[in-house]
């Protein structure tokens, strides 16, 4: 068998034992450098759309509670970038948890985790369209998880979301 007939194999069985989710995900880090503008600062450090791609990727990069202050985390499904201006988020909104700093190294990765899993989980039934992505955001005195959606005014799917 061929070299490349051997790697095409490979990847066939690798995508039947894996778990596709529903989505492709990106995880992008935001460092906050004054001498650069907001977006040059953005960088889209991977992607995933498996369930183990997505813990592989998890555990290895650094927790939130380690990130320096003004940092950012965001999973955004492909195509949606994590900032305002993107056509997907323009007219969304976010439901936001407050993580005060006595929290930080008892609950705000599992609070980031639990979120990331509702996600790529999809655990919104059908106001899961409406999820954009969320964001960690760590600063100095609070930290901020957010969950983005598309479209503030459809009231009903975002109770149901938040």
């Amino acid at each position: 068998m061929s070299t490349e007939k051997s790697q095409k194999e490979s990847e066939r069985i690798e995508k039947e034992i894996k778990h596709p989710l529903q989505h492709k995900w990106n995880l992008w880090f935001h460092q906050n450098e004054k001498s650069k503008l907001w977006e040059d600062s953005l960088v889209k450090l991977s992607s995933f759309d498996t369930v183990e791609d997505f813990w592989s990727l998890f555990n290895h990069i650094i927790l939130p509670s380690n990130l320096p202050i003004g940092s950012d985390y965001s999973i955004f499904k492909d195509g949606v970038k994590p900032m305002w201006e993107d056509e997907r988020n323009v007219q969304g909104g976010r439901w936001l948890i407050n993580v005060r700093k006595h929290l930080k190294n008892s609950s705000l990765d599992d609070y980031w985790l639990e979120t990331l899993l509702c996600l790529i989980g999809e655990a919104f039934d059908e106001e899961d369209n409406e999820v954009c992505g969320a964001v960690i955001n760590i600063r100095k005195y609070t930290d901020k998880i957010g969950v983005w959606t598309s479209n503030s005014k459809n009231s009903e799917s975002n109770i149901k979301i938040g």
